[in-house]
């Protein structure tokens, strides 16, 4: 049996202004995935900022700090075995387009930046940006 791992989870904006928080929610606990950490909080400019810092040279930089703090988000931690890849499964490729159906950007996508949902992409990621949202004792499990 694989090793429980946990993972950060947070629908972007545009899930929360359409109103999709509790089907997404719904389709991780349906799968077995227990939610170990939920609030709602619009991020301030200094967290997304360094939460993307990985991506600060990029063209894109700018835009997703706009777009991420431009309303509120759902931020979850995950647990489960194997998080990471079963959430990312769950969620389909960045780009809705290539997301096929059944997958939450595949479902409810629009396009690259409004793609419904963030989740960590590795275990590296998840131990980075699960203590920049979440103190430790907001995650009980």
């Amino acid at each position: 049996m694989a090793d429980t791992q946990r993972t950060l989870i947070f629908i972007k904006p545009d899930g929360v202004r359409r109103n999709l928080t509790g089907e997404i929610i719904q389709r991780f606990e349906r799968r077995g995935i227990r939610v170990v950490g939920l609030k709602k909080i619009h991020p301030s400019r200094e967290l997304a900022e360094q939460h993307y810092s990985v991506h600060r040279e990029r063209p894109f930089f700018s835009s997703v700090v706009e777009f991420i703090t431009s309303g509120p988000v759902v931020a979850m931690v995950l647990e489960c075995p194997n998080a990471i890849e079963v959430t990312r499964g769950m969620m389909g490729a960045t780009n809705p387009a290539q997301s096929p159906p059944g997958t939450i950007r595949g479902d409810f996508g629009l396009d690259i930046e409004q793609n419904i949902i963030h989740g960590s992409s590795d275990p590296e990621a998840a131990a980075y940006e699960i203590p920049l949202w979440f103190k430790p004792d907001e995650l009980v499990g």
